[in-house]
């Protein structure tokens, strides 16, 4: 798919990862609604992107919600083909430690905004796309989606992340294979560390610290790195129902 005929959807747009995406699509001549929360600064960066960006508001888990956004989104777009699953949660808790047992309300809401939330988005927009006319190779849409290493490799504390990203690792190939008839492509990447708004608020020898457990490049990733790879997959017809670890290599330790 030419990024210049891009028509995406990019949820978790207002901050990190979803942010460089849709500041690259844009860049490339797409039009890109980005999905995130009401009380997100998402208008303030589809603003700042010009005319071809807008902000349409929702809750990721809600059906009504990204079902209205997804709509507004293609009358703004002019259509949509392509979506990026970017928003997510996270939280540090022990299956059981000193305060007791893991509250199962802290687990079950990390699952159900990254690995229901990614999923809620996915079946919504595939309905859009499903309706947009093949392209000469038959392609109606591309879905990208985000894991983390974490799926692999998770540390002490990462239970319920780990849990919810290591479901989205495991349902891209069923989808893909669910939506391979209508050509829609999906595939998912699996960062490892990067320069987030959640990292910068970590002191600098603790930023340090990851950025030496990568073994090349020895350093935190860049959210523009992560924006390019989506631009690839989005590219390149032949990629589908694969997830790729964008990680500098680590492997990540209990701790």
């Amino acid at each position: 798919m030419e990024l210049a005929t891009v028509k995406a959807v990019v949820t978790g747009g207002a901050s990190g990862l979803g942010r460089a995406t849709a500041t690259r699509l844009v860049a490339a001549g797409a039009r890109v609604a980005i999905l995130d929360r009401a009380a997100s600064s998402g208008a303030d960066v589809a603003k700042s992107l010009g005319p071809a960006a807008a902000f349409t508001p929702a809750d990721v888990t809600s059906a009504d919600e990204v079902s209205g956004a997804l709509e507004a989104a293609a009358g703004h777009n002019g259509g949509l083909n392509v979506l990026v699953n970017c928003a997510g949660i996270g939280t540090a808790m022990k299956t059981y430690g000193k305060s007791g047992p893991a509250r199962l309300e802290d687990f079950t809401r990390v699952i159900q905004v990254n690995l229901i939330g990614t999923f809620n988005c996915i079946r919504l927009a595939a309905a859009h796309m499903a309706r947009n006319a093949p392209a000469a190779n038959g392609e109606r849409g591309v879905v990208v989606n985000t894991a983390s290493v974490a799926a692999f490799d998770g540390q002490i504390g990462q239970a319920a992340y780990s849990a919810s990203k290591g479901g989205i690792v495991g349902m891209t190939l069923p989808v893909a294979r669910d939506l391979a008839e209508l050509g829609i492509r999906v595939v998912t990447i699996a960062p490892g560390i990067f320069e987030t708004p959640l990292l910068g608020t970590l002191p600098d020898a603790v930023r340090a610290s990851l950025a030496a457990q990568v073994p090349f490049p020895k350093r935190l990733g860049q959210p523009d790195e992560f924006a390019a790879l989506v631009s690839h997959i989005v590219a390149n017809g032949m990629l589908n129902g694969e997830t790729i670890r964008l990680d500098g290599a680590i492997r990540m330790q209990p701790r």
